[in-house]
């Protein structure tokens, strides 16, 4: 199955809360989010709003934009490769 956005940016959140060594229970109360909500949202189990997102990464100090854009990089396997059309004759 597919990777979903919501895992990718989940993933991407818990890694940049890992690396800046903060708990859960630090970042949820930063965020004014439940502890249990953060958690899903982190295991991508539940879908974050444009407003919780902001808050999330508020707390994390890091900008919506990377962590969306470090998603949609996740989203995708491998680079993609436009191979042209080889040129038709005109007779």
């Amino acid at each position: 199955m597919a990777l979903l956005l919501r895992e990718a940016i989940g993933e991407n959140l818990r890694k940049t809360r890992v690396r800046q060594s903060r708990t859960l229970r630090d970042v949820s109360s930063a965020a004014q989010v439940s502890l249990g909500y953060l958690s899903e949202v982190e295991r991508g189990q539940k879908e974050a709003s444009s407003e919780l997102l902001a808050a999330i990464c508020g707390a994390l100090a890091v900008d919506v934009a990377d962590v969306v854009a470090q998603a949609s990089v996740s989203l995708r396997p491998f680079p993609t490769m436009v191979i042209p059309a080889p040129a038709l004759a005109v007779a």
